[in-house]
Formats: C-alpha cells, sequence, structure tokens
C-alpha cells in the first residue's frame, strides 16, 4: 500500500496559474512562491458575495491520539461537491511543526485526498508560522529591552510580564526558563518561557483580523503586564505595533495551492483547537467564499474545542456563519471510547463501537444546541468491517441524523459523493440559524460554566486561587466582555485526558486564566492542558530523512 508521500509525489500537480483560472483570478494578482504556490491579495474579498455563498463545517468526536481524518474528509468533501457541480473550494489551516515531528504527523489529508505539494505545506510552506514567531519574539524583546533602559523605561514590573517567546516546535524544556543572566549588560533576570507559535496570541490575531488595519489595531491591544504603579501596559505603548504588522506583511495574505484532484484549496494560519481557536483565518475564509459557491473548512480536534470556538468566536467576531455541519467519526475512535487498547483499535469489535457511541451521541446533542444542521461522515479506514459501520449507521438514523460512509482515503472525492449530496441539500434546504451558545455579555464566569456544562457535561466548576486572581485582573482591564477560548484536553469531553465516552458528574478545574486582548478573548487553562507541547517518547522525526536527491521520506 502506498504510503500519503509517494501518493502525493505520483499526483500530477499543475502549475498554480491553472488553479487561480479556476477561480477567476487574475494571473497578475497572484503573488508566487514557485510554481505551485501562491499568496492571494485581499481585494479579492468581496463582501457583497460572502452572504449568498455556502459555508460548511467539519467537526469531529473526541479523537484518538492520531486524529480522526477532519482534513482527510474536508480535502475530500470538496473534491466530491466539485463532482457534483458545485464549485467549492477547501480552506485548512496551516501544518505546525510540532505534531509534523511529534506524534500526528502533517495536516495535509491522507490518501486520495490530500491538498498538495505536501512536503513544502508540512514543512515550511510560504513562511507564515516563521513571520508570526518573529512578530511575536519582536515585542518580547521590546519588553526587556524598555525594562533594561531605564531611561526611556515605561516602570514595567518584570513579575507582571507574562508574555512568553515562541517557537513552532514541542520543545517541554523551554516551558518555564529564566532570562536576562550574565549580568547586567544582559539584561534584568526574570522567569518567563516559550509557547508553540499555534498557541501564540499574534497567531490569534492573524485569524481573526479582518483587515490589516484592524490586524495593526489588535497587536497594539495585546496586554503585556503592568508598572511599578500599577497601571497597565499594551504593546502600543511600546510602539510595537507598526514593526509587528510589518513582519507580519505577507503572512496577513492568504495561501493558494490544490487538492490531488486539482481543486483549489486555500491554507492560512494554524492555531491549535486545544489551546486556541483552532480554526483558519478569517481572511482565508471569506476570500474562498468570494471565488467559490461552496467553501469546506474545518475546525480543530472534537466539537467541543474547535467547532464551538468557531461558532462562538470566529463567527461571532466577523459575522459568519455555516449552513451545514460535519461530525466525523471512525470506528476506530469509537472503539477507543468503548475503551478498546490504542494497540488493538484495528481488531474487529462491533460491540466495543456500540459501547463509544455515547460519545458521538453527546457530540451530535451539542452541535443541535447552535442550531446547525448535521451530517455524520464515517471516515473508513481499511481496517473497518461492514458490521461495526453498521452499527454507527443505525445510531444515527436513531439519532435522526443523515449519515454517509466518507472513502476518500482510498477513492478520493469519488468515496464522498454520497456525503457531497447529504451536505449539499442540508446547506442549501435547512431553514436553522445558527445561533452562539453565550453572550459575550454576561459575565465571565456564566461564560465558562456555560460551555463547560453545556457542551462537556460538567457538574460543576473549580476556580483555583490563581484564576481567581486572574478573574479580578480581568474585570479591572475591563476585558471581561470578550469571549471565552476555553484551553481544554483534546481526549475527553472532560478535563481529564483519561475520562473517555460520555462522561458524567465531573468538576472542570479552571488552573489559571491567561489575556488574550487584541485577539478579543481571554483563556481558561484548565486540567494539565500546555501551551508548549513536548515530543512523545519515539517522535515521528525519527522516521522522516532526505536522500542525495533532495528527496523526503517519512512525512504523513
Amino acid at each position: 500500500m502506498a504510503t500519503d508521500i509517494e501518493i502525493a509525489r505520483k499526483a500530477g500537480i499543475k502549475p498554480i496559474a491553472e488553479i487561480a483560472e479556476k477561480l477567476h483570478i487574475p494571473f497578475d494578482d497572484l503573488e508566487l512562491y514557485g510554481k505551485y504556490k501562491a499568496k492571494l491579495p485581499l481585494n479579492l474579498i468581496d463582501p457583497g458575495r460572502i452572504k449568498n455563498r455556502k459555508l460548511v463545517l467539519v467537526s469531529a468526536i473526541s479523537p484518538t491520539p492520531a486524529g480522526e481524518g477532519k482534513t482527510t474528509v474536508s480535502i475530500g468533501l470538496a473534491d466530491g461537491l466539485n463532482r457534483i457541480g458545485k464549485k467549492t473550494t477547501v480552506v485548512l489551516r496551516e501544518p505546525s511543526l510540532g505534531p509534523v515531528f511529534g506524534i500526528k504527523g502533517g495536516a495535509t489529508g491522507g490518501g486520495y485526498a490530500q491538498v498538495i505539494p505536501m512536503e513544502d505545506i508540512n514543512l515550511h510552506f510560504t513562511g507564515d508560522f516563521a513571520a508570526i514567531e518573529k512578530a511575536n519574539n519582536l515585542l518580547a524583546a521590546l519588553i526587556d529591552n524598555n525594562i533594561q533602559h531605564t531611561g526611556r523605561s515605561l516602570g514595567i514590573d518584570p513579575r507582571t510580564v507574562h508574555w512568553k517567546r515562541v517557537m513552532d516546535m514541542n520543545d517541554r524544556s523551554l516551558r518555564n526558563i529564566i532570562v536576562g543572566l550574565g549580568g547586567t549588560a544582559s539584561g534584568v533576570p526574570r522567569e518567563t518561557g516559550f509557547n508553540i507559535t499555534a498557541a501564540s496570541e499574534v497567531m490569534a490575531i492573524l485569524c481573526l483580523a479582518e483587515d490589516f488595519n484592524d490586524l495593526k489595531t489588535r497587536l497594539g491591544n495585546i496586554f503585556v503586564g503592568y508598572t511599578y504603579d500599577k497601571k497597565p501596559v499594551f504593546a502600543r505603548d511600546l510602539k510595537a505595533q507598526g514593526a509587528m504588522a510589518a513582519l507580519l506583511k505577507d503572512a496577513v495574505k492568504p495561501n493558494l495551492v490544490q487538492t490531488l484532484e486539482g481543486n483549489p484549496a486555500i491554507i492560512h494560519g494554524g492555531p491549535f483547537a486545544n489551546i486556541a481557536q483552532g480554526t483558519n483565518s478569517v481572511l482565508a475564509t471569506k476570500m474562498g467564499l468570494s471565488l467559490s459557491d461552496y467553501v469546506v473548512t474545518e475546525a480543530g480536534f472534537g466539537f467541543d474545542l474547535g467547532a464551538e470556538k468557531f461558532l462562538d468566536i470566529k463567527c461571532v467576531s466577523s459575522g459568519l456563519e455555516p449552513q451545514a455541519a460535519v461530525l466525523v467519526a471512525t470506528v476506530r475512535a469509537l472503539k477507543y471510547h468503548g475503551e478498546v487498547p490504542v494497540s488493538e483499535l484495528n481488531t474487529p469489535d462491533a460491540e466495543a463501537v456500540r459501547r463509544g457511541l455515547e460519545n458521538l451521541e453527546k457530540h451530535v446533542e451539542n452541535m443541535m444546541k447552535f442550531n446547525v444542521c448535521p451530517v455524520v461522515a464515517v471516515n473508513r479506514f481499511a481496517t473497518d468491517t461492514n458490521e461495526e459501520i453498521r452499527v454507527i449507521q443505525e445510531k444515527c438514523r436513531d439519532l435522526g441524523v443523515n449519515v454517509a460512509v466518507a472513502d476518500v482515503w482510498a477513492k478520493g472525492g469519488e468515496g464522498a459523493e454520497e456525503l457531497a449530496r447529504l451536505v449539499a441539500d442540508a446547506a442549501e434546504n435547512c431553514t436553522s440559524t445558527m445561533k452562539p451558545l453565550y453572550d459575550w455579555n454576561w459575565p465571565v464566569e456564566k461564560k465558562i460554566e456555560t460551555i463547560a456544562r453545556e457542551i462537556y457535561g460538567a457538574s460543576a466548576i473549580d476556580y483555583r486561587a490563581q484564576a481567581k486572581k486572574d478573574l479580578e485582573v480581568v474585570a479591572e482591564l475591563g476585558l471581561d466582555k470578550k469571549a471565552v477560548c476555553i484551553a481544554k484536553t483534546q481526549k475527553s469531553l472532560s478535563d481529564n485526558p483519561k475520562l473517555l465516552g460520555r462522561p458524567e458528574h465531573f468538576v472542570v478545574t479552571v488552573r489559571e486564566i491567561e489575556i488574550a486582548a487584541g485577539a478579543g478573548f481571554i483563556i481558561p487553562i484548565t486540567g494539565n492542558i500546555m501551551r508548549m507541547p513536548g515530543l512523545p517518547a519515539t517522535p515521528a522525526a525519527e522516521h522522516i530523512d532526505i536522500d542525495e536527491n533532495g528527496r523526503i521520506t517519512g512525512l504523513s
């Protein structure tokens, strides 16, 4: 059986100008990054067209550690929609190098449902992550520089600075560090650390910005810390926003590539859904809706994470609204929630699938809470049996939800035609109107508790001492009317990764609350979630190589 990278390499990739022609983009508007990638200028976004187009959100049940193929299904669905005559663009997030070299691998799909050039996209692509990293770290350098030079200092109290540096790699050893050692010429010693680039507020800002001016304003609104006399300090006080925006001059523009079937794909931004908002940029989504009749987009991890944030943060902030939502389920994930060990997930076990169905049922209930029209997609794996798939189909019929088997890894768009017809019917005929779960004007505690109780199924919230102090700071800064972006494990509906299926009678523990004033939300940190992940015991990097001819192997 061919690997993902072998399938991608054998594909007949087209010059990006040919893909642009399908979207009626003039060649002179393309900012080429070689023959097969291009940046798209923001003036291609047409607000008048957006309101008449169809937006399809793809999410999933709670995943196994390897993920359930939302990206693969999104790409296959877009190809399937194009096959049935719907002019469709898939709009995705960019891969982070952390998962690429860690446990999950890349984020370009799999099998015959991929976006290409696969190696480029999974590695440095067009340099967006590097630009975000540099903009973030410029602000960190300006903060330390201001503390160092007392003559021009704002009087920042180093003990109150929460802004961290970032890098696009899983590296647990950098979570907590001390900078400024080496004497007075090397800065003022203080505790700080690193987050992964995907968790940076700069990433969140880039993905929520509506235009370049909005980007610069949001960057200026980043909260840095306090002065010694308790006055809040923002990035604009350091005059940082102009230079930061300059570093993002090209990164703010969405990237155009293609699927294996030669359909357009826009890839832009890459926040994780367990520690950030987990969706591609507003600009990319609006670009796709300006150029196509349909846009298929995905939100990270399960519906409790990326999709909730897509609907409650991205949609409320931007005015976007999906006309249909797809919930990706897999036989292996349901067996995982039926308490089958990861090592045995490929062994047929219809009864274990049945035990795990309560996880799917909860996610369907959550979709209904937002008043969106759901379709379940069973992402088929080669090891799945017909009996196991029938168990899922019967449950969906009992729930009154349309379901289709998506055999996209093996068949590409052809394997998603049934799903495409169901999705198109939902998008064109469903009369439901999306409604957010909460009002941003509610008290912070009410917003957190509404998400935890309604979406996760929690019975109570425990605010630790630091979280209570952080709530006071949020109120003092007047940020209590912002959205809530909860950082939580993706492995469970709860904040405890060991509680599988549909846990009940559990307490969500809010450890602390971080502030992302520029992005427009606050981040309650729950359980033991980290914003700088670590590599697994056997990282994927061990299997990635390059030969003397520059051919890469081992990417997935």
